[in-house]
């Protein structure tokens, strides 16, 4: 079965041409110039759309696709979210991944299972992770290497930095 990524959502028309203006959930907005196509669902099934012209207006992107040429014919998009299919999504550098990838993920402190990772929250700073622990606690938890050793994507594996009490009170 074929994956998805959501990368935008649709706001609104952009002039009587047909064009769309996005919002982005892309941390790498670049590659909204190398788009060829995209999927949007219509109907609960992923139809493919191809992109014919993307331009920037102020700090927004906007998307033409093939077949709609007029602003009516584009107002049936607006709300509706889109996606890239596996082969175009972005490749991240290395020690960095997406967070549908970390969602999910076991959570070990010191070989044992401490949690499991709920949430990403994108902050100024970094990241930071929501972890649900084993005793039904949430916590944060910076996405920094001060409080992460290591991630295993093939496993959902997160291993927290060893020794480090910061973030958790073995008392009860």
């Amino acid at each position: 079965m074929e994956e998805y990524y959501l990368i935008a959502k649709i706001k609104s028309t952009e002039g009587p041409d047909g064009y769309v203006s996005i919002i982005s959930f892309s941390d790498f907005p670049e590659r909204f110039w190398k788009l060829k196509s995209v999927f949007i669902e219509i109907y609960n099934q992923k139809k493919e759309f191809f992109v014919e012209h993307v331009d920037k207006i102020k700090e927004d992107f906007v998307l033409k696709f093939r077949n709609f040429n007029t602003d009516k014919e584009a107002d049936f998009l607006i709300g509706k979210e889109v996606f890239v299919d596996e082969r175009n999504v972005v490749k991240l550098p290395e020690d960095t991944f997406f967070i549908h990838d970390l969602i999910g993920s076991t959570v070990f402190r010191n070989n044992e299972f401490f949690g499991s990772l709920t949430d990403v929250l994108s902050l100024p700073a970094n990241d930071v992770f929501v972890i649900k622990t084993k005793r039904g606690e949430e916590i944060l938890i910076p996405a920094t290497r001060q409080f992460i050793d290591r991630y295993d994507k093939d496993n959902k594996k997160l291993d927290l930095s060893p020794g480090n009490e910061n973030y958790y009170d073995d008392e009860d």
